[in-house]
């Protein structure tokens, strides 16, 4: 079993308990709280929102050994099935996290709805993926700040909020090299393309128009002006796709 860092980022001080429990989940190289921070703040704050980190991101501690999407989800739905505190229970992700979500949208357990943002059932190829795990225990992920400046902001985002941007890049540097390389690893062995279908629970896929990595035309609704880090580059726009959808009349 996957051990993950649990962290509360917003909501549910309001009233006897929450109205719902949203768990959020990371991209790779980032921090759950960088991340989602200021888009949690704008979601009802009747709201519990609770984010959980990668081995070696944020608060995690650093792995040791391999692991799978589909670990990191049973770890998430172990997890969730603690804190429902008997209201519903979402689950929103961002890239790896997103892939998480598509694991979670197949076997939900405690869920009730999955968010997908700027993740596909498939990712890039798993060559690709096992490529760039060897360059970071190579390099280190100091290394990948370039690029990840290129594949994770829209034109401009980088001039128009220098210290989100800055924010998250400064912290890609001091993610663990290893942690890093394993989520890669991870990342390669991830294709849901043939279950995703049988999802269970309502299952939003959303990204932005400028992401390389999860085009457009991967998504079914994609947020303008933004890339690859929708909670950060849009934290409003994102926070309203999120609670349209949940709360939509099912």
């Amino acid at each position: 079993m996957v051990d993950l860092t649990f962290t509360r980022i917003a909501g549910g001080e309001r009233g006897p308990g929450p109205d719902r429990v949203l768990v959020v989940g990371p991209s790779l190289g980032t921090g759950v709280a960088d991340l989602w921070t200021r888009c949690a703040a704008l979601l009802p704050p009747t709201w519990l929102v609770v984010g959980w980190d990668l081995p070696g991101h944020g608060a995690g501690a650093p792995a040791t050994t391999p692991l799978t999407i589909e670990e990191l989800a049973g770890a998430v739905r172990d997890r969730a099935a603690g804190i429902t505190a008997g209201c519903p229970v979402s689950y929103a992700g961002v890239s790896l996290g997103g892939a998480v979500g598509f694991a979670i949208a197949v076997e939900p357990g405690p869920f009730d709805a999955v968010v997908a943002l700027a993740s596909a059932p498939r990712i890039g190829t798993p060559a690709d993926w096992r490529e760039r795990a060897a360059y970071v225990r190579r390099a280190g992920t100091a290394a990948m700040v370039e690029g990840s400046a290129a594949r994770w902001f829209a034109p401009g985002f980088l001039d128009r909020d220098p210290a989100t941007g800055s924010g998250l890049l400064l912290a890609l540097q001091s993610v663990d090299d290893e942690s890093y390389a394993l989520a890669c690893e991870a990342l390669a062995g991830h294709d849901l393309r043939d279950r995703v279908a049988s999802a269970s629970v309502p299952l939003l896929v959303a990204g932005g128009e400028h992401d390389v990595v999860v085009t457009a035309d991967q998504v079914e609704v994609a947020l303008a002006g933004v890339a690859h880090l929708p909670p950060a580059e849009d934290p409003a726009a994102t926070a309203d796709l999120i609670v349209t959808f949940l709360e939509a009349d099912r």
